[in-house]
């Protein structure tokens, strides 16, 4: 029997120069410890690692078996790089482990990966037809299908209407009850058809089952409740002046990311009739650093970034003030 391999699909890492300049890693903060959340194919942690000294530090995460095996082979290569085969919700109790304090930039990636979506086996596209699997960790917890297959239809309509923003997310899920009481669900264009039917109109140019596949993949892989626990672990371990970078596809992510870093960067006025000192005045935990979004010459050469926006932000010592 000859081995099967598996095949390498290409992928494009997103915002790759932009992701890394805004983690300002220079000549002073080259001995540092950065984290990459999302390893992937390992675009952004070669690049960060490509910026370090000698003495810097790389430690990233991932919860795909086949990126793990991609960054185990870069651990083997360059000594300063560690991966963790976990979310990244789970840094805190990694870097503990690891005899890690602060530390000097933390970089995000969400959302899935090119190779994701082109390897019909994982489940995440309808453009090829593949077992509806759709987890991330393919070592643990339930696929799409084993979940399609014993949940409500009440709670299946809330899930693809809260993570996929699908106004007809009633009828969907009452098709997708129907359709598993005659036979399982288990192919992903077997529930894209039963989505195009349900779905009567749809935006030009748009699958039906686009929103319903994204709200799917987000609630199996809990990719909202991941983040928040990511982005509140990630700004407890920044140093002073330390970055926190976060590059989201869809307006669920990007919202909490505003909103996160938005409350760290605000803080509540005083009554100005009081007689408080400017130095005694609450100061801000964090700095906005702006967003930025993806290059025509970008997108033109790389179609799925279009979606793409990275936001920013910088940890400020405990009196405030700016690097």
């Amino acid at each position: 029997m000859t081995q099967q391999t598996v095949p390498e699909f290409l992928h494009r890492t997103v915002l790759l120069e932009e992701a890394v300049d805004a983690l300002a890693i220079t000549d002073a903060r080259r001995d540092g410890v950065y984290v990459d959340g999302t390893f992937g194919r390992g675009g952004h942690s070669r690049k960060i690692l490509a910026s370090l000294s000698a003495q810097g530090r790389l430690i990233a995460f991932d919860k795909d078996p086949q990126a793990i095996a991609a960054a185990e082979q870069l651990a083997q290569e360059d000594a300063r790089f560690s991966i963790v085969h976990d979310s990244f919700a789970t840094l805190d109790a990694a870097l503990a482990e690891r005899g890690v304090g602060q530390v000097d930039g933390v970089l995000l990636d969400l959302g899935v990966s090119s190779p994701q979506v082109d390897d019909a086996s994982r489940g995440f596209s309808f453009r090829g037809d593949g077992p509806l699997d759709m987890r991330m960790d393919t070592t643990r917890g339930r696929s799409a299908a084993e979940w399609l297959a014993t949940e409500t239809q009440d709670n299946i309509e809330k899930v693809i209407r809260g993570y996929g923003e699908e106004r007809f997310a009633f009828q969907i899920a009452k098709a997708i009850v129907a359709r598993r009481s005659v036979e399982p669900i288990s192919g992903t264009r077997q529930l894209a058809a039963i989505v195009a039917q349900a779905v009567k109109t749809r935006e030009k140019g748009k699958d039906p089952a686009t929103r319903t596949f994204q709200a799917i993949r987000i609630f199996i892989n809990s990719e909202l409740e991941e983040l928040e626990a990511g982005l509140t672990q990630a700004y407890g371990r920044l140093g002073p002046y330390g970055r926190l970078a976060v590059i989201s596809f869809h307006s669920l992510e990007d919202r909490i990311v505003k909103r996160f870093m938005a409350s760290k960067a605000s803080v509540p006025q005083p009554d100005r009739r009081l007689p408080i000192r400017a130095v005694d005045l609450p100061q801000p935990l964090m700095q906005l650093l702006g967003r930025t979004m993806p290059s025509d010459a970008e997108v033109a050469a790389n179609p799925r970034s279009r979606s793409a926006v990275m936001r920013c932000a910088q940890r400020l010592p405990a009196n405030g003030g700016a690097a």
